[in-house]
């Protein structure tokens, strides 16, 4: 975890997931600061992560947003909604949903994670970054 720059944060996801892999696809696209790093959970360094804070994989599986200032990991909708805040409009606009009460917002994120492979589907493998983005994702 020491090769993650503090200027940075981490956005661990699912590497096998097509909604997750576009979601970072999503996010590469709007963070014009540069502010983001990825590495699928499956990784070197999402088994480390994960490992360090306890986090059990089999409980929240599909997003975490490490932040190395802090050494403070959020999961699930809070995790997403961190991220929104950091993006240009309208995506930063999403930051409205902290209003709601994080049981709420887990329970709508928990349901979307649940059926995200039925919804959207499954790689066999984890994504393989194009030689452009290869300095965006840690492995």
């Amino acid at each position: 975890m020491e090769n993650i720059p503090k200027d940075k944060q981490l956005i661990l996801f699912d590497g096998v997931c097509n909604l997750c892999n576009s979601s970072v696809l999503y996010v590469i696209k709007r963070d014009k600061e540069n502010k983001f790093l990825f590495a699928p959970l499956q990784s070197n360094i999402g088994k480390s992560i994960t490992n360090q804070f306890e986090i059990d994989t089999n409980k929240i599986d599909s997003i975490l947003l490490y932040n190395p200032v802090n050494e403070k990991v959020y999961s699930k909708s809070t995790a997403a909604l961190h991220v929104a805040k950091q993006l240009n409009l309208p995506t930063s606009l999403m930051t409205v949903f902290f209003i709601v009460p994080p049981f709420i917002r887990n329970w709508v994120y928990d349901y979307v994670a649940k059926n995200r492979y039925k919804w959207y589907g499954k790689k066999e493998a984890c994504m393989i970054p194009t030689p452009e983005l290869k300095a965006k994702f840690l492995m």
